[in-house]
């Protein structure tokens, strides 16, 4: 190999090397978001979950309301709490970013009950766009799921 293809190739390497790690940390920061997330939920703290949220949130939920702010993100988890929903798990998919902004698929499964009464497991999949805040935080703009 020519010194000039050592060189060629040793430049091709350092450029990747950035997007490697980036997506692997990438990937840490949503599954830590995800795995804070879970714990407030699984706490039934609604007022915490809200936290998680930015100010001009768009939060749709499978029942087809369109709900904007944390306060309205806040009564919508307060609801579902109120009947019983629990042991809510997030698994990542797949993540992406562009800007400021990181956009994340996952899929999604919680404990409930029935109609009936009877316990019931709920699964399906969400999608999440993060904005990342000036502390490295980031906080959810968009947040869909079925």
């Amino acid at each position: 190999m020519t010194p000039l293809r050592i060189a060629t190739l040793a430049v091709c390497i350092a450029l990747l090397m950035p997007i490697t790690v980036q997506a692997g940390s990438l990937e840490e920061d949503v599954s830590a978001a995800y795995a804070e997330w879970d714990t407030a939920f699984n706490e039934s703290d609604a007022k915490s979950l809200a936290a998680f949220y930015t100010e001009d949130t768009l939060f749709l939920p499978a029942n087809h309301d369109i709900i904007q702010g944390p306060v309205g993100v806040e009564e919508f988890f307060a609801g579902l709490f109120a009947n019983g929903v629990t042991e809510h798990k997030l698994e990542l998919i797949g993540v992406t970013s562009e800007g400021g902004l990181i956009v994340s698929s996952a899929k999604w499964s919680a404990q409930g009950t029935d109609d009936a009464g009877a316990p019931a497991t709920f699964s399906g999949v969400a999608t999440h766009v993060f904005e990342k805040q000036d502390d490295g935080s980031l906080q959810l703009k968009v947040h869909t799921f079925n």
